[in-house]
């Protein structure tokens, strides 16, 4: 496999993985298994962690398994890319969603970027719903054109 196609196929399936997470959240997290989830909408347990936080164990189990996979297979295997792809999404998710948005670390607070606004307003736009139903902007890196609007207006008045 060349190193062209390999980028490729890192990249697109780090761009499917939003689209993989949004119907899991939107069918699965807000659906059958809202039992796991419904603590990240109420706050009812104490700690760093969440009945929701097994949700990362769920989603690196297919990357764990493709990495054995291309282990088995070899780098010419795209198995190994894969899963490179979602673990870079993982990574992401927990950097935007953890770090950024519920301010589980205290590394980045402020921003004035009209993307990270616009991320940051949709995902608080999604928790003002405390039931599974009627839920909205299930996504994480891309969310309704509205917020980045809304943020780039901010940014605009602010000048």
């Amino acid at each position: 496999m060349s190193i062209a196609a390999i980028i490729l196929l890192v990249t697109v399936t780090f761009f499917l993985m939003e689209f993989v997470a949004w119907a899991t959240h939107k069918y699965v997290m807000h659906g059958f298994l809202w039992s796991l989830h419904r603590d990240h909408h109420h706050k009812d347990h104490y700690g760093a962690l969440e009945r929701n936080d097994w949700f990362f164990l769920i989603f690196a189990v297919p990357s764990i398994a493709l990495f054995v996979l291309g282990a088995m297979h070899g780098s010419g295997a795209p198995y190994s890319w894969i899963a490179l792809g979602i673990l870079l999404y993982g990574v992401t998710y927990f950097l935007v969603h953890e770090i950024f948005i519920h301010q589980r670390a205290r590394w980045i607070r402020d921003t004035r970027n009209p993307y990270f606004l616009a991320v940051r307003r949709a995902h608080k736009v999604h928790h003002k719903h405390l039931g599974k139903e009627d839920g909205e902007c299930f996504g994480m890196l891309v969310v309704p054109w509205r917020f980045f609007r809304e943020a780039w207006e901010r940014k605009t008045a602010a000048t």
